[in-house]
This record gives C-alpha cells, sequence and structure tokens, in this order.
C-alpha cells in the first residue's frame, strides 16, 4: 500500500514570538491529493499551545487530544504535559503504533515530541519535521541572521523548501504566540 506524505512543518522562536508553520500538501505516491490541508492549529482550553504535526492524519489528531488532555491535567504546563504525553506515546500499546511527529510551542518553549519518546528543544529556536522539514530547516538557519520577524523568516524558509520539495507546497496554515 502507498503510503501518504508531504508535510513540511516548521517551528520558529524569536524575539520574544513563537510562528509555527505548516504546507498544505497532501499526497499519495505522486499525486497530490489534497493541496490545503490545514496541519498546524491552537491547542489547549485557551489556545496558548500551538502545534503542527508531520505523519498520518488520524494519528495526529489522536496526539493532539492526548496533549490537550495533559496540558489541562497539569495546568497548562507544556514541558511537564509534552514529557507526559511523550512517555505515553512510548509506552502505550495504542500509541507506540501511531506514526506521527509533532512541533508544539507556547511562550516559553518550542519542542519536538516523537514516538521514541523524546522530548527535544532545537538549538537556535528553530525545528523541523515532515518530508521538506530539512529544507525549512537550513532555509530558516540560512535566514535567521537577517530577518529579525519570525513570521516573515518562516514565510521564506517555507517557500524555499517548497520550490525544492516535491511534497511541499505554498498554501500555508501560520500560528503565531507570543509578543
Amino acid at each position: 500500500m502507498e503510503q501518504y506524505h508531504a508535510t513540511t512543518i516548521l517551528g520558529v522562536k524569536k524575539g520574544g514570538r513563537t510562528v509555527i508553520a505548516g504546507d498544505g500538501q497532501v499526497s499519495l505516491g505522486n499525486t497530490v491529493i489534497k493541496p490545503n490541508a490545514k496541519k498546524v492549529r491552537r491547542l489547549g482550553a485557551e489556545g496558548s499551545v500551538i502545534g503542527g504535526f508531520a505523519g498520518a492524519t488520524a494519528d495526529a489528531f489522536t496526539l493532539f487530544e492526548r496533549l490537550e488532555k495533559k496540558l489541562e491535567q497539569y495546568n497548562g504546563q507544556l514541558m511537564r504535559s509534552a514529557v507526559e504525553l511523550a512517555k505515553d506515546w512510548r509506552t502505550d500499546k495504542y500509541l507506540r503504533n501511531l506514526e506521527a511527529m509533532m512541533i508544539v510551542a507556547d511562550r516559553d518553549a518550542l519542542l519536538i515530541l516523537t514516538g521514541n519518546g523524546d522530548v527535544l528543544e532545537p538549538e537556535g529556536g528553530i525545528a523541523a519535521i515532515g518530508s521538506g522539514g530539512n529544507y525549512a530547516l537550513a532555509a530558516a538557519r540560512a535566514l535567521a541572521e537577517y530577518e529579525q520577524d519570525p513570521e516573515l523568516l518562516a514565510r521564506r524558509a517555507m517557500a524555499i523548501a517548497a520550490e525544492v520539495c516535491v511534497f511541499t507546497n505554498d498554501k500555508l496554515t501560520i500560528e503565531t504566540i507570543g509578543e
């Protein structure tokens, strides 16, 4: 069976603001199935956390729901909630089979979450996942010194990724948190 591909999620934390940007393309093999999927959204009761996913959509929604429950349980503390989710994700028989990665952020932290139990805080405040993640990451790192606005930086890096990666398009969903 062919796998769904096509995601680039980029997180940029700079100058008191954090932006998570995601492209909209969903592909099956070499065919674009949907050009405008929304892979980035607000989480938590007050929308105080933003997140984006790469991987199987149903799996990602399950993980977003679990993270929202953890945020509720731990009074909106993202780091604690992310660590608890990562523990569950790695050890729970059902969750262990979920195929997705997430970038999540609040005012204080930008994190990458994986099914291996990883809760990673990226160096330099830039994180990327998905098919075009390495392209977006390289572009964002190259632009970081020259572009102070994190949203503009994310938009430019995602545009570069869309030019290079056939599984990434320029139909972006962007969420911002902070000043």
